[in-house]
């Protein structure tokens, strides 16, 4: 049984409402994020801005149960995640959550399809059906020639859509992009991005992304620009 209660996808995907994030650090308490609130509706996209140190990888990480808000309430998908145990975020990060990171985060040792298929092992999914799903969101981001590749014998923008399709693997509600062409040049970050924006369209994913990048930000539906753990700004794409 899940951890938390299944509940039917609600128009908005991300609710969330005051929340407040502060660690310890030397025996001084700190404080990361101060009061934020967001909303976010099925099949957005919004991109996180502000500078170093604002609170955009924290607030990801709450976003993504990473982590918990030491103050606040988050609704995912029509559950309220504010307070979950680790098991129950485990869960919730396998079955709602799709992440993408700036390094890949792919294990070395395993084919393409093998780090596609992961997440599906651990959701209980069939050997013989979770690889057949593996291969096929492979074939979704063009990757139908790579099946048996490792890593490192993969381009950096490869990686990417490899990482990209195994964040779509147990078709989450919710997509996180943590500076996704960072560590790519110009074209295979183009590439990449527009790889993430068509599935985002054909699937209606609901996406978060951070990025410096204004070119990318201006894509999104809405920038909500971050200062001092705080949104300052929220900008909604032009017509």
């Amino acid at each position: 049984m899940p951890p938390v209660e299944e509940a039917p996808a609600p128009e908005l995907v991300v609710d969330a409402e005051g929340l407040c994030k502060r660690y310890r650090f030397g025996g001084e308490d700190v404080g990361v994020l101060a009061g934020v609130d967001l909303k976010i509706g099925a099949g957005e996209v919004v991109a996180l801005r502000g500078p170093s140190g604002s609170g955009k990888s924290t607030l990801l990480n709450l976003l993504g149960c990473l982590d918990r808000p030491s103050a606040g309430r988050y609704v995912l998908a029509g559950c309220d995640v504010s307070a979950l145990s680790r098991a129950a975020q485990a869960w919730v990060r396998l079955h709602y959550v799709g992440f993408v990171f700036q390094s890949f985060n792919l294990i070395a040792h395993a084919t393409a399809v093998e780090n596609v298929a992961l997440p599906l092992y651990y959701s209980g999914v069939p050997r013989k059906r979770r690889e057949d799903m593996a291969r096929a969101l492979l074939d979704q981001v063009g990757l139908g020639n790579r099946h048996a590749h490792l890593p490192a014998q993969l381009s950096g923008g490869q990686c990417q859509r490899v990482a990209i399709a195994r964040a779509l693997a147990c078709n989450p509600r919710l997509l996180l992009a943590d500076e996704p062409t960072g560590a790519l040049d110009s074209r295979n970050g183009a590439e990449v991005l527009q790889v993430m924006l068509d599935l985002q369209r054909r699937q209606r994913l609901t996406m978060v992304l951070v990025t410096h990048d204004p070119a990318i930000a201006k894509l999104a539906d809405r920038q909500v620009h971050l200062l001092d753990g705080r949104v300052v700004e929220t900008e909604a794409r032009a017509a």
